[in-house]
């Protein structure tokens, strides 16, 4: 029978994981409790099982005194001497007080205590392991809803979700398989409570550390996470290698790593930023995928403003400002956005003299126009009736343009009189016409009246010769 004993307990060692030394003190403090309740004994004993045969025996324990007042705990001083000369005052001694049988409101009471202390040390190997794994990732299985609450099977416990850690508008199946983050795990009459949420930003890094084995060896460390559960996460991340691109290692082989992510989350948006230490790139690239023209940061306020094209800058500010609140935590500065108009109507942007651009003084009078001014009679002259370069007075255009006109009359008619003169030359004929045309006119004008005039000189000497 003291076999069969010590094998049922190191079966219970087995299926339950708890150990047989364990087990064995749950045995005697059942034995302790039985004895009490069978003989109504207040004396203080002790039970010892030998670990092998499975035998037990119980002692009672007295305390060496000179004057004994309570003789169920307490013994003469000359009756222990009597025992053994070497006990002293406040010295233990134990007598053999084994019971050849117990009562069954014993046994019974022996079982409760067993089955109690076996639940106890279930209870503490089951909170001593999730204690360690807050703030870690597991997986559960969805077994029933409790009001709003989801209940989660993890294998060894039942962890709760409560329904503010939940995925807004996310529906759980039963035994559908879910990843969740431990956020506390309590100690409580009724065993470990474990709180578990879906809508931690915690989620987000340990699902990457789980996918992206750059992260879990270490070259690659997130710096930080912003979340708006069920809608967009932004995650700052660095290399410690200048050879490992961080962004490219979350991202995968075409989008694989972090599409396994999102599918986890149910289609959950993910921006994944390079951290730097400087604010200024580390706020323009939280702002991602806005493109940002310039960052002015306020260093003793932790205030960047931000300027950005006019037309992205609802991008920046994204959905119901979602994207400007995300990188303001992602990177713990306030973010004031601006577009380009915006902050040229505020001076913001400061206005430094543009490289590359000379002034007008620095400009060497151009001669290779020269040519252009003997080929064309070209004359250069000013707007609005300005001094002309080469000294004559000014003209007005339409003044110009009336003695052009006027002159060329006078001079036609000038040679109809003289028709009968056949020593008439092509060279006087046009130097009278011009003599009329300031000088101010433009070469286009006079070049026309000359033309014209060669072909009347033309048609008057055949008529003279004729």
């Amino acid at each position: 029978m003291n076999m069969e004993f010590i094998e049922a307990l190191h079966e219970l060692e087995k299926g339950r994981g708890i150990s047989a030394e364990i087990l064995f003190d749950a045995i005697e403090a059942a034995l302790i409790s039985a004895y009490k309740k069978n003989f109504g004994s207040l004396q203080n004993v002790r039970v010892l099982i030998d670990r092998l045969t499975g035998e037990f025996k119980v002692y009672a324990r007295k305390t060496v005194v000179e004057i004994v007042e309570d003789a169920r705990t307490q013994v003469g001083f000359e009756e222990a001497r009597k025992m053994d000369p070497n006990y002293q005052l406040e010295d233990i001694v134990e007598y053999e007080v084994t019971p050849r049988e117990f009562g069954r409101i014993a046994a019974q009471t022996a079982k409760q205590v067993v089955v109690q202390r076996i639940r106890e040390a279930e209870r503490g190997m089951i909170y001593d392991e999730y204690v360690n794994r807050e703030g870690d990732i597991v997986t559960g299985v969805v077994q029933r809803y409790e009001q709003k609450s989801v209940i989660v099977d993890l294998g060894k416990v039942e962890a709760v979700l409560p329904a503010q850690e939940q995925i807004p508008g996310e529906v759980y199946q039963s035994f559908e398989r879910i990843k969740t983050y431990v956020v506390e795990v309590k100690k409580t009459t009724k065993g470990p409570q474990i709180m578990l949420s879906r809508t931690h930003p915690g989620l987000i890094k340990r699902l990457f550390e789980l996918e992206v084995p750059e992260i879990h060896d270490g070259i690659v460390e997130i710096k930080g996470v912003s979340r708006e559960a069920g809608a967009r996460s932004k995650i700052a991340v660095y290399s410690r290698d200048s050879n490992v691109d961080p962004v490219g290692a979350c991202v995968g082989p075409k989008g694989a790593r972090v599409q396994t992510i999102v599918t986890e989350l149910k289609g959950e948006k993910i921006d994944i930023v390079n951290y730097s230490t400087d604010p200024q790139e580390f706020v323009a690239n939280a702002l991602s995928p806005a493109k940002v023209v310039g960052v002015y940061p306020k260093l003793n306020e932790k205030v960047a403003i931000v300027v950005v094209p006019d037309y992205q800058l609802s991008l920046a500010i994204g959905k119901e400002g979602q994207n400007a609140r995300l990188a303001a935590k992602l990177t713990g500065w306030k973010i004031d956005i601006k577009s380009e108009s915006q902050a040229g109507t505020l001076n913001i942007i400061p206005q430094a003299p543009e490289e590359g651009y000379e002034t007008y003084d620095e400009y060497e009078e151009y001669t290779d126009y020269d040519e252009f001014l003997e080929t064309d009679n070209y004359q250069e002259y000013e707007e609005s009736g300005q001094s002309i370069e080469n000294g004559h007075t000014p003209v007005n255009e339409e003044n110009a343009e009336g003695e052009i006109y006027q002159a060329y009359n006078e001079n036609y008619a000038y040679n109809n009189n003289e028709t009968n003169d056949a020593e008439f030359s092509e060279n006087e004929a046009t130097q009278k016409v011009t003599e009329g045309v300031p000088e101010k006119a433009p070469g286009v004008i006079v070049k026309v009246l000359n033309a014209d005039e060669k072909i009347g000189v033309k048609e008057k000497k055949k008529k003279g010769k004729g």
